[in-house]
C-alpha cells in the first residue's frame, strides 16, 4: 500500500476555521491570514491569500470563462501559529482551561504567554 492511500488516525487539531494565523516556514512564512478550512485527515490547513498557486482552468458548460485562476493550498498545520489577540498579534500556542463544576465544564482555549482566552 503506498504512502497516499494510508488510513491515518485522526488527530485533535487545535486550530479552528476562523483563527488568525502566522505562517512559520516555507516560502510565505510571516505572513498572516484566516484559516478557511481544516482537514484534521490530514493535518491540514487552508489559510486565505497564503500557499496561492495558479491554477489553468478550461472553460466547460458550466465554467463559462476558461483561463488562469489563483487558488489557495493547503499548508500543514504544523507550519502556522495563532495569534494572540491581547499581545499584538504575537504567534503563540494554545493551552486550555476547564471553567465551571460538574456537569458544566467547558473547555476554553487560552494562549500559552498570557491566559487570554483565544
Amino acid at each position: 500500500m503506498s504512502a497516499r492511500h494510508q488510513v491515518r488516525a485522526r488527530t485533535k487539531m487545535k486550530l479552528r476555521k476562523g483563527d488568525r494565523v502566522q505562517v512559520l516556514s516555507g516560502k510565505d512564512r510571516g505572513q498572516t491570514g484566516e484559516i478557511m478550512r481544516v482537514i484534521p485527515a490530514t493535518n491540514k490547513v487552508i489559510v486565505e491569500r497564503v500557499n496561492v498557486v495558479k491554477k489553468h482552468q478550461r472553460q466547460t458548460q458550466t465554467r463559462v470563462k476558461g483561463g488562469i485562476i489563483d487558488k489557495d493550498m493547503p499548508m500543514a498545520a504544523s507550519a502556522v501559529a495563532i495569534l494572540c489577540s491581547k499581545e499584538g498579534g504575537r504567534p503563540t500556542r494554545i493551552a486550555y482551561r476547564f471553567e465551571g463544576t460538574g456537569d458544566n465544564v467547558r473547555k476554553i482555549r487560552v494562549c500559552r504567554h498570557c491566559g487570554e482566552e483565544l
